[in-house]
């Protein structure tokens, strides 16, 4: 079976209760959700957290949880790739037969059903042990200038400083959005971006939220795109 594992704990910070704060009126996990309903790929999509009021809104939104995530797994500091493979146990406890999990994190709003679907038959095709959506930096990283104290540039990497920018190789960066991967990379707890294959998301459809200015971010580019993203506000 395919599992989609929704990430969500309930101690975020910087935006309170950001996982479940409304969004184009809408709770912010629901796009999660809905992105993995409607990819039609999906045996099951749970909601693994922490938090009894996160709990209940996932499961109204069509998710389940069919288990709490202990404390030790519940922090600022915990990496991803553990907290699913807790849910991929989990799964195994409740006599479900496994094999691929989608990490989907609940921040996502511009998430579309067909990245889904594309990472995962990218998964298929080459056999790989992850798929996962990059966008390309919108400026050459070889370029990249450190600023001192005092205002001054200097490059971080003088070789490039007299090189065209349309001459220097692009370069990406992971999307933050979701992470295909067979149930026994993540019970290995394999490293994601050591051995994944990857798709290529316009950067128009990637905001990370993290802070408030993100989600203003976010809450712009989906007022201006929603008809074009496929999104339903």
């Amino acid at each position: 079976m395919n599992l989609a594992v929704i990430p969500a704990r309930g101690g975020s910070k910087r935006i309170p209760r950001k996982n479940i704060r409304p969004f184009a009126g809408r709770p912010m996990i629901t796009y999660a959700i809905a992105a993995a309903q409607a990819s039609g790929l999906f045996d099951r999509v749970i909601v693994s957290t922490d938090d009894e009021e996160i709990a209940a809104v996932a499961t109204s939104g069509g998710a389940e949880a069919p288990f709490v995530r202990p404390a030790d797994l519940s922090d600022d500091h915990t990496p991803t790739v553990p907290v699913i493979a807790h849910a991929v146990s989990e799964a195994h406890r409740l006599g479900w037969e496994v094999d691929n999990v989608c990490c989907i994190y609940p921040a996502v709003p511009l998430i579309q059903a067909s990245d889904l679907v594309d990472a995962f038959d990218l998964l298929r095709s080459t056999g790989a042990l992850y798929a996962f959506p990059v966008t390309e930096f919108p400026s050459r990283i070889q370029r990249a200038l450190r600023r001192g104290a005092d205002g001054a540039a200097s490059p971080f990497l003088p070789e490039y400083v007299n090189v065209r920018t349309q001459d220097l190789e692009p370069a990406y960066y992971d999307c933050g959005q979701f992470y295909w991967g067979t149930a026994a990379a993540w019970t290995a707890q394999e490293n994601v971006h050591l051995n994944g294959r990857t798709i290529v998301l316009p950067g128009w459809r990637v905001v990370d939220i993290d802070t408030p200015e993100d989600w203003e971010r976010a809450e712009i580019i989906f007022a201006a795109t929603a008809g074009r993203s496929g999104a339903q506000p």
